[in-house]
């Protein structure tokens, strides 16, 4: 690709990085619209000629799904933003989403060549902005399907991993089924990230558009309930299946007081406010009551949305508790920033050792035990030990408990042959096949807990490897 930014690099190193226009902290903490409005166009086409269109672009190989960052960042200078969108949905069905969600800081952005001295290039402000100038302006165009296939694919679990293999599959013109067990497609999208990170209408246009190349959706539908995998097989008819539903049980850390009233897990407190609605109760059915003070454990990206949530449900103090320091905290750097600017209160270095109740079994409080750093454990990180000594109460009316989910087993236990591993996680190859002929498999319940991007990518290998196992199926014998 020829170079098209007038600028010399060394002009392009002076323009800062662009930042978002968001919702001030005092008024986003008590509401659930999105905190961040993205870019204006002049941003974008500013920050967009800070691109060195590198001859061998990094940033791409730190993309799960392998966009081509530098083709749609110089359509972006070209002012051409559908072209743009259009060249990340070559990779990306769901560029909207990913560019609201995905970690562009530790992946494509970490690999900028121009963050190694500077800032990197707000790639996923970029991309985020590009998809929303086509909604804005109603410009988006399905992709021609050249080739009707008559093979019949199920996809079970509507997350990332499902759409994104739904989607690669339809476009190459196989007939595709998607099951999902709630009553609305999205999977982790809907019921675990908040409103103020990912709207639904943008989560319900982009499965919209999953829909408008052909794909059917059935909803309360439960594999291994409604219908077995050997009955999608033998009585629906289908040829090949993709299994993509998540990680949903939440695990606890089985400490003292877990069983009383005004302890959640994360799973089910944010599934209750994003996928039932009930930050608008009266007006919505479901009901959720915490406290004045709320105490979310925790320190990854769920446990942010889960605290951060608490406080715009009405909690005055919304403690976040970590065992660790901040610096070896999972979350995204932009939440942990939002969460401080909000008012979030962090207790570092803190690992919970009971929850404390009140005369009438709810919860009055939790204690709570001063750590420091010690060596490195398996996952790299500085290993968190105990200060004799060190305890100490937070008082508090609600835990949430936000320290990680497993795969719901229904579909494993119902699905003879199906091999299973830690956790019970579906093993899968390279390919996201499984141990079942025909049956392949990705995102969280092959990982165990991940990223959006990367189920995504799971997503789509698996949607080239399905296509060439039934294209092998339909050979000819030697």
């Amino acid at each position: 690709m020829s170079a098209v930014n007038p600028l010399k690099p060394s002009q392009r190193m002076k323009i800062p990085r662009q930042e978002s226009i968001e919702q001030p902290a005092a008024e986003r903490s008590i509401n659930f619209l999105e905190v961040s409005f993205g870019f204006d166009e002049d941003r974008a086409v500013l920050e967009s000629q800070r691109c060195l269109e590198c001859k061998e672009p990094y940033c791409t190989d730190g993309c799960p799904v392998g966009i081509d960052i530098r083709g749609f960042v110089t359509l972006v200078l070209q002012k051409d933003y559908v072209g743009a969108v259009q060249k990340i949905r070559e990779a990306n069905y769901l560029p909207a989403i990913c560019g609201r969600v995905c970690p562009q800081e530790s992946q494509c952005e970490s690999l900028c060549v121009m963050g190694k001295k500077l800032t990197p290039v707000a790639i996923g402000k970029l991309e985020r902005f590009v998809a929303d100038y086509e909604m804005k302006h109603q410009l988006f165009t399905p992709p021609v399907v050249t080739e009707r296939r008559e093979e019949k694919i199920a996809v079970v679990g509507s997350g990332p991993s499902g759409l994104t293999c739904a989607a690669e599959l339809a476009k190459m013109g196989y007939r595709v089924t998607v099951f999902e067990a709630l009553h609305a497609v999205g999977g982790v999208l809907r019921y675990g990230i908040p409103e103020f990170r990912l709207p639904k209408e943008i989560l319900d246009l982009e499965t919209e558009r999953i829909k408008a190349l052909g794909v059917e959706v059935y909803t309360n539908f439960v594999i291994g309930r409604t219908a077995t995998i050997d009955e999608l097989f033998d009585e629906w008819g289908f040829k090949a299946i993709f299994l993509g539903t998540g990680a949903g049980t939440p695990t606890f850390m089985g400490m003292p007081g877990e069983n009383l009233s005004g302890v959640y897990s994360a799973n089910e407190f944010l599934t209750r406010v994003n996928l039932m609605g009930a930050y608008r109760f009266p007006e919505n059915d479901t009901p959720i009551k915490i406290g004045k003070a709320v105490g979310v454990i925790g320190g990854g990206n769920t446990a942010m949305d889960a605290v951060r949530t608490a406080r715009r449900l009405g909690a005055e103090r919304a403690y976040l508790i970590y065992r660790r320091s901040r610096e070896e905290m999972p979350a995204r750097e932009e939440e942990i920033h939002h969460a401080e600017q909000e008012g979030i209160e962090f207790l570092l270095l803190t690992n919970p050792l009971r929850i404390l109740a009140d005369e009438n079994n709810w919860v009055q409080g939790l204690e709570c035990q001063r750590m420091t750093l010690g060596e490195p454990d398996e996952s790299g990180r500085r290993r968190p030990v105990p200060i004799p000594g060190s305890e100490f109460t937070v008082e508090l009316q609600t835990v949430i408990e936000a320290i990680g989910q497993k795969p719901n087993p229904i579909i494993q236990a119902t699905t003879p042959g199906l091999a299973t591993g830690k956790r019970g996680t579906v093993v899968t190859d390279a390919q996201q096949a499984t141990s079942r002929p025909g049956i392949f498999a990705g995102g969280d319940l092959s990982r165990g807990g991940a990223t959006v991007i990367l189920a995504m990518r799971d997503g789509k290998v698996a949607a080239r490897a399905i296509a060439g196992y039934l294209q092998g199926l339909n050979s000819p014998p030697p």
